[in-house]
């Protein structure tokens, strides 16, 4: 199995030195140099390919989501997993709707941290138990299930992908299309339904009726 590639971006020296230390011993994660800024974790982020960012929320005067927007616009293949002191919940789906896969309070576990970034490598996510039923009632206030009419006869089928669990690859070979036009006709059905992560769009599309197929 390949290596993950994991970039740990926080400005709280000790911590990041200590949980890179402590995950660098998992045989199959490679932990990249640490970004303490914005400003650095994009740069790395583009020269070091990793599949998954380990994202504080406080960057000094700098905000995690910022740097959310940011990687999904240059990077939207890139994985992130929140890691963070921050507890409130209107950031937490903040984070979410900026494309977030995963959300961890900084007193969890090493271990739990690793098996979350190994799912997000997996293309699928982690959101505390607790917390998950209101995160996506928030998520889906909002919704309006008149919106993915809106949408074009392959977006509808790009959009039932996701909700049956696929990733861009497979959503290629399923509609037999190239993984760019995937890439094109999910920005575009994100796009059309004001929604800014594959979470938020499964959720809108499941509360609309679509549901995974087997």
């Amino acid at each position: 199995m390949r290596p993950i590639r994991v970039l740990i971006v926080d400005d709280h020296t000790l911590f990041a030195e200590a949980l890179a230390a402590r995950l660098g011993r998992e045989p199959d994660l490679v932990i990249l140099p640490i970004a303490s800024d914005a400003r650095r974790a994009l740069a790395l982020t583009a020269t070091e390919r990793p599949q998954v960012v380990v994202l504080d929320m406080t960057l000094g005067a700098e905000s995690g989501l910022d740097v959310l927007d940011r990687l999904r616009e240059s990077e939207p293949d890139v994985r992130v997993v929140v890691l963070t002191a921050m507890s409130e919940l209107d950031v937490l789906v903040q984070a979410v709707r900026r494309g977030a896969v995963g959300w961890l309070s900084k007193t969890e576990s090493a271990e739990l941290v690793a098996r979350v970034i190994r799912s997000a490598a997996r293309k699928g996510g982690w959101i505390p138990p607790e917390l998950l039923g209101e995160v996506l009632r928030r998520l889906t206030a909002d919704g309006d299930e008149e919106r993915l009419p809106e949408l074009t006869p392959r977006e509808r089928e790009v959009l039932q992908c996701m909700v049956d669990g696929l990733g861009r690859a497979e959503i290629a070979e399923r509609l037999g299309l190239s993984a760019n036009t995937v890439r094109t006709h999910t920005q575009n059905l994100l796009a059309k339904l004001g929604m800014h992560s594959a979470l938020e769009a499964i959720t809108l599309a499941m509360r609309a009726g679509m549901r995974p197929r087997d």
